[in-house]
């Protein structure tokens, strides 16, 4: 490495056909290699040189660019960092603030990799805001001065990018945003603590120093004793580490896939983590593996040698529990990030849901109005609303109620002048913040339980009035309920459960999927017949290349023995997943 940097530094001087070898071998071969192990600069050296002989015409250029904007560039920067300074000491950070502007290297990979000209790359103005704190605070911190950067520049949402939350794989961790100055010039704001910033800069060396335990892993004192050699050749207590590192167990596993590619692994990595190091969308799909020929489920841990073979299902998405599962921090990252995007898709469906429904009901869409909502309902966030809206969890008439009807009373209403209006008759169903409650005493009122639903005790539920039918019993998120509504607000009914109707069973429809076993649907009826005691009407299973996916029609007293009986079902080995069917 060190004979091929000398080699660039005086490449001029070298025949043109080495000048071609050297500045190939040193692009693709040894800077990769010094980022690797935290030699930044010498990976950033390199690459300049190689690229002044590799592209000189596109280096040319850019050198040319940065030339004749050098000075606009220190004064735009120093005007910029004024604004933020100041606020960072009036609110009592111990802070430095270093700006640069981005590496001819690094301007050209950007203009190639987001096909766009010199003028239109993002990042090519940046300022580091490293902050000295405990190791406590140190996400508090760094979130506190993202808020001030925000607030003194307009933020490209787009461009955040979170590595505090979720560290990279190198251990990186850093807060980056880029923000819209004067003059509508764009600078990338880099947030991080000083430990951070070591990690930043002396890569893997550093990140193993910082770890809280006290013993480090095999690669991180392998890579601490190359960087001693490298920067202290004389040393022989480096060599003699690297010589025992090298004669210690591994920490590692090695796992094959199908067609004989070898896959690097942390001991204790699963199916799931498996799944991921081969490509991100096999990790969502995962349901489940053929290792070495035998169905396991995901969170089933590998060991050395295994062949393993992964199960999929297109519809299947992240979980939450799968966290628990991983073991690899990337791993770990993508599921986290899946996730928040899930969440923040739901919310602005809910929310264009709400939005539009506050607009049919004559309702401003204002701060006030929402924060009224979320504190009558006892949400927490905004979010949490949309969410509930998108998923259906709570019924919408919920939310006009609070603004239509100041007191709500639960007073039993006389039914028989409600029951079997005629669909001439338009009129409004009168006292709708009353309620009829259900329980087996209700023998003058004709009403049924909705088939499209299948409403058990429990459940939160509405009466529509029908013209001979009296009245159906539906589910607040039954796939019928909002048609019903819009197109028949005047018949609709605000029915509760009383009480649990005694001796009485209530239908209903599960879906369960799972790694299709040896005895499962006999485990599975042995669970729901004999320990639950539930009655089942019919099951119905279909296998697909070692995935069962099927539905069971059973009986339950109440939608808190429905969950109960859920619960065992998951609980069963193989069984991925077991929830009612809407």
């Amino acid at each position: 490495m060190a004979d091929t940097l000398y080699n660039l530094r005086i490449i001029g001087n070298l025949p043109v056909n080495k000048q071609q070898n050297v500045a190939t071998e040193a692009y693709y071969l040894y800077a990769p290699i010094a980022h690797r192990l935290g030699l930044y600069h010498i990976k950033a050296e390199m690459e300049e040189y190689s690229m002044k002989f590799l592209y000189p015409k596109d280096y040319q250029l850019i050198i040319n660019k940065l030339k004749e904007t050098t000075r606009h560039r220190e004064s735009y920067i120093k005007s910029f960092i004024g604004p933020i300074e100041q606020e960072l000491k009036k609110q009592g950070f111990d802070f430095e603030i270093n700006s640069r502007t981005k590496s001819v290297h690094s301007i050209w990979v950007k203009m190639n990799t987001q096909k766009v000209p010199f003028d239109e790359v993002y990042d090519l103005l940046a300022i580091r805001i490293i902050l000295n704190c405990s190791r406590e605070k140190e996400k508090e911190d760094c979130w506190k001065v993202y808020s001030i950067v925000s607030d003194c520049y307009s933020p490209n949402p787009s461009r955040l990018r979170d590595w505090i939350s979720a560290p990279k794989r190198s251990g990186y961790e850093s807060l980056h945003t880029t923000v819209q100055g004067t003059q509508n010039k764009w600078v990338e704001v880099q947030i991080r603590t000083r430990r951070m910033d070591e990690i930043a800069e002396k890569g893997h060396a550093a990140h193993w120093r910082y770890k809280e335990t006290k013993t480090t892993s095999d690669s991180g004192e392998w890579l601490n004793s190359i960087r001693e050699i490298l920067e202290n050749p004389d040393s022989t207590s480096a060599y003699n580490g690297l010589a025992r590192n090298l004669a210690a167990p591994s920490s590692d596993i090695f796992v094959f896939t199908p067609t004989g590619d070898l896959k690097k692994l942390p001991l204790g990595a699963t199916v799931l983590d498996f799944a991921f190091e081969i490509h991100t969308n096999l990790g969502f799909q995962c349901t489940g593996a053929k290792v070495n020929g035998k169905i396991c489920p995901i969170k089933h841990e590998l060991n050395n040698g295994d062949e393993v073979e992964i199960i999929t299902q297109k519809n299947q998405k992240p979980k939450k529990d799968w966290l628990k599962i991983l073991k690899t921090s990337r791993a770990k990252a993508k599921v986290k990030r899946a996730l928040k995007e899930e969440e923040m898709k739901e919310a602005d469906q809910g929310k264009e849901i709400v939005m539009r429904k506050l607009k049919n009901w004559k309702i401003q869409f204002t701060d006030e109005n929402i924060n009224k909502i979320i504190k009558s309902l006892k949400y927490k966030t905004p979010m949490d609303l949309y969410q509930s809206v998108a998923l259906e969890k709570i019924d919408l008439n919920r939310i006009k109620d609070l603004f239509f009807l100041p007191v709500k009373t639960e007073t039993v209403v006389p039914v028989e002048e409600e029951i079997l209006q005629k669909e001439s008759d338009k009129k409004p169903i009168s006292k709708k913040e009353d309620f009829i409650f259900l329980d087996q005493n209700l023998a003058g009122i004709n009403y049924t339980l909705a088939h499209c639903c299948n409403p058990i005790f429990g459940d939160e539920v509405f009466g529509f009035v029908t013209i001979s039918k009296g009245i159906t019993i539906h589910r607040t998120n039954c796939p019928n309920g909002q048609d019903l509504k819009s197109k028949f607000d005047y018949r609709i009914l605000q029915v509760k459960w009383k009480e649990s109707p005694s001796g009485t069973s209530f239908q209903t429809t599960i879906k369960i999927s799972g790694i299709d076993t040896l005895g499962i649907v006999n485990t599975l009826s042995d669970v729901i017949s004999n320990e639950m005691k539930v009655n089942m009407r019919s099951i119905s299973v279909e296998s697909n290349n070692g995935v069962f996916e099927g539905t069971i029609k059973l009986y339950v007293s109440d939608n808190k023995n429905l969950e109960t009986l859920l619960h065992k079902i998951t609980k069963i080995k193989g069984v991925l997943k077991a929830s009612r069917q809407d």
